[in-house]
């Protein structure tokens, strides 16, 4: 690993100077999650375990919204290497009209039909009751947000990740604030609870996108040309269903599984000590992965640029295998910081912050064991599939490597143990981890063959 991650002076700086504020975006974005989890968990058990259940439905919205981030970022960053402005509009243009009517449906489902996807997610009715307020309010929110994310994955694949880092830093301060005053009713605002969290959310989308609306108008960077914008053209709208269509996809069938996990231990006997167990292990898988998805998105746009500068296939491999390796890298240290973490913070005093039951807290520990222990091949998987292989044009060959391992093996592996066998809660722990161990062998297999590298940009004389 020590050759491989050897480059010449200067390589290194280049990544960390695209991958600090990718790093800053998500962590700013995480701790926005965070913040919501821990100021419900103060309210109780049963009120942290119904937003984690209404999340289930929320979290497809945000897959998506992730799928079409990287599905752009596999277009533009390679059209920014050619200093095409117009197509970058015009990509641009296909990812608002999708994003925003993806959106906007399902908003609808979450506003008319609340009680009924709660109903999919839990039986149980107390979850529920609490939780159908919420998933009403946040599932608005996400209108907002697909178009300003679009616009953010914009900037980010022309290397300009900073104005995503500012941009969700000034939306998850006014979160947590109006989350302080809705939640509890401080400074003159009514005591709302869940539903207080929920309008935070969707005030501080809605500001999020007032923010970027009046970057966009005023940026001469990457001007906005209205014509190329909404009416981005035949060609480029099927170069952008060819290459973003299966990262789509990957990401709706990935956050798929990823409810049904949730949904499976939502019906187990223990479902309100696995779930607020649960929500405590999704914050924090999200900041430790922080680090993981910065590089993936630096990766993308180094390797989609030089792709699109014309860079021979052996030339763009050796970029790729430098920068997984310092992907594996990062997860050895992150999983070496998580061992150290869960025996003197998490145990003493992250976990007693949430009122969890002893049995959820127990759960939790167990979560934290089998979770680091697949931290650095996690590492790798997240730089190979959403950087290197959706930049090098092989959206396809990276689904099947993301989704197949989810579906064919820690799904049916978790059901059974939890649902079937009704084994001890620390191996279906374990199962809903088991489908790392498949995921980087066949990655690295795909590396290697060279296959993954393709100019997907379309040099056409008229749209």
């Amino acid at each position: 690993m020590l050759q491989c991650l050897r480059r010449e002076p200067g390589f290194y700086r280049r990544v960390w100077a695209l991958a600090l504020p990718l790093i800053l975006q998500n962590l700013i974005t995480t701790s926005l999650g965070f913040v919501d989890t821990f100021m419900v968990g103060l309210l109780g058990n049963a009120e942290l375990s119904a937003v984690t259940a209404a999340n289930v439905p929320i979290f497809l919205i945000q897959v998506i919204v992730f799928g079409l981030m990287s599905g752009l970022t596999v277009l533009v960053s390679q059209y920014w290497g050619r200093g095409d402005m117009e197509s970058i509009n015009r990509c641009m243009g296909v990812a608002l009209y999708a994003g925003a009517a993806l959106a906007a449906v399902m908003a609808a489902v979450l506003f008319f039909f609340p009680l009924a996807v709660m109903g999919i997610v839990t039986d149980n009715a107390l979850l529920i009751r609490l939780g159908a307020p919420y998933l009403r309010i946040v599932g608005v929110s996400y209108i907002f947000n697909a178009v300003s994310s679009v616009y953010v994955g914009m900037q980010r694949s022309t290397e300009n990740p900073r104005f995503g880092m500012l941009v969700f830093g000034a939306s998850m301060l006014l979160n947590t604030f109006l989350n302080y005053c809705l939640i509890f009713g401080h400074f003159g605002a009514p005591a709302l609870g869940i539903t207080g969290a929920a309008a935070a959310t969707l005030l501080s989308r809605v500001a999020e996108f007032a923010i970027v609306l009046a970057y966009a108008l005023v940026n001469r960077r990457i001007p906005l040309l209205p014509r190329a914008l909404f009416r981005p053209g035949a060609q480029i709208a099927k170069s952008a269903l060819r290459y973003s269509g299966p990262i789509i996809l990957n990401e709706t069938l990935w956050g798929l599984g990823t409810s049904v996990m949730t949904t499976i231990m939502g019906h187990m006997t223990v479902s309100a000590d696995m779930l607020a167990a649960y929500a405590i292990m999704g914050n924090i898988d999200k900041f430790s992965t922080v680090t993981c998805f910065g590089l993936a998105g630096a990766t993308a746009v180094i390797v989609g640029k030089r792709i699109g500068e014309g860079a021979g296939k052996e030339q763009v491999y050796r970029l790729g295998a430098r920068l997984l390796a310092l992907s594996a890298a990062v997860g050895v240290l992150i999983s070496l910081a998580l061992a150290i973490l869960l025996p003197t913070v998490f145990i003493p005093y992250l976990y007693p912050l949430f009122s969890l039951t002893p049995l959820a807290e127990k759960i939790a520990v167990v979560m934290c064991v089998a979770y680091l222990c697949m931290m650095p091949m996690r590492a790798f998987d997240i730089t190979n599939i959403t950087g290197l292989l959706r930049a090098g044009g092989d959206a396809r060959m990276a689904a099947v490597l993301d989704l197949c391992p989810l579906w064919f093996a820690a799904i049916p592996i978790t059901a059974l143990a939890a649902l079937v066998f009704n084994a001890p809660v620390a191996l279906v722990c374990v199962a809903t981890q088991s489908e790392n161990l498949f995921k980087m062998p066949a990655g690295i297999l795909r590396l290697r063959s060279r296959k993954w590298i393709n100019d997907v940009t379309v040099r056409q004389k008229e749209f």
